[in-house]
Parts: structure tokens; sequence; C-alpha cells
């Protein structure tokens, strides 16, 4: 399970007047803001875009300005993989150390839509004696209490982040993920086609 909140793209306009930097080619800019506020490529910009996209990384440079954030919820198993690109991202999450102890455990808090119904019977029995760890824990304040849940703590257990990306970074992970076996990744890079211009500007599609 993988969730993906509170999308924000940022710095299109600056990013796409940089690439016209090379050639001073300023006056050929078309793009605008619309009504609601959303930048929109005008058809010269675009172009240029799509052109600079597909000649490489080198000619690309513009869209490492362009950046995103979104709060994702996920697995601490996704997680693990994630952490992999440390290039250009920035994740502030919820703390697990601390605050791992202050609601009550239940299955919503884990991953286990791909569960048979057998193992999500099991998994049950984890989550009512991680709720007996913490409850415990509240009274005693034993840091042997604590050790019991952390150490305890299945990997499906969901953890939110807010996390930064630009383009650049999104190519990279969209081409290195999108045939993944994990959903998650496939519902990740969903996510990246559906971004203002991830079609033409991330995946690079005719």
């Amino acid at each position: 399970m993988i969730t993906l909140e509170r999308t924000s793209v940022m710095n299109l306009e600056n990013a796409i007047r940089g690439a016209r930097n090379p050639m001073n080619s300023w006056a050929r800019m078309d793009s605008a803001y619309d009504e609601d506020g959303t930048y929109r490529l005008g058809p010269n910009d675009l172009d240029l875009a799509i052109r600079l996209r597909k000649a490489g990384s080198d000619h690309r440079k513009f869209i490492r300005q362009i950046f995103v954030s979104v709060d994702i919820t996920a697995p601490l198993y996704w997680w693990k993989e994630y952490d992999t690109y440390k290039v250009a991202t920035v994740a502030n999450s919820t703390s697990t150390m601390h605050k791992i102890h202050s609601k009550p455990f239940s299955l919503e808090d884990f991953s286990c839509d791909h569960m048979t119904d057998s193992t999500k019977a099991f998994m049950q029995t984890v989550v009512d004696r991680l709720e007996e760890i913490r409850l415990k824990f509240l009274e005693t304040k034993s840091k042997e209490d604590w050790y019991d849940m952390i150490q305890l703590l299945p990997s499906s257990y969901n953890q939110m982040r807010t996390c930064t990306f630009n383009y650049e970074t999104l190519v990279n992970i969209y081409y290195a993920r999108r045939n993944h076996k994990l959903q998650e990744w496939h519902t990740f890079c969903d996510w990246i086609r559906e971004l203002p211009y991830g079609k033409e500007l991330i995946i690079a599609e005719e």
C-alpha cells in the first residue's frame, strides 16, 4: 500500500526561462498562468522543453530546477528501497523512535493489502501483541518494553514522509522502478506520469 497526497510542483516558470538562457531566446517564450494560477507551457516552450529532454542529461539541466513536494505514506519495506535515492531528495518522516507509542496499534497501520486471509489473521495477533506492549510501556516507561515494540514492529508498518525531488531525480526513479515486482513502485510511477508535463519531461513519451 502507498498513498501520495498534497503534491506540489514548483518553479516551472523559472526553469523554462533558464532553458532559454544559452540561446538568449527569451523573446520566444509563450507560457503563461491560467485563471486558476497554474503555469501552462505554450507551444514554443513545450517544443523546446521536449527537444532538450530528449537530447540527454547535459541538455535537459532545466528539469533539475523543477521541484516536487509530496506526502508519501508507505510501508517500511518500501522506504528501504526508496532510500537508495539520496541525490537531490529530501525527506522529513514521522518518528518511529519518538512517537511509536503515541497511538493504539491497529491493522490499518500496516500494509496488508496483498496478504492471504490466513497470514492477515496471524498479523492480527502480532498487532494485538504490539498493543499489549505499548500499553505496558505507557505504564512502565521501561526501555525493555520500548525495545520490544521497536524490534517486533513488522516492515509492513506504514510511515509518512514529506518528500522533495526534482524532475531529473524522478527520471532516474521512473526508469529504474517502473517494472519492479512491488506494486507500490507501480503506483509511484503512475503518480510520476500524472505530474504536470510528466509524460513529456520525465518519461519523454512520443
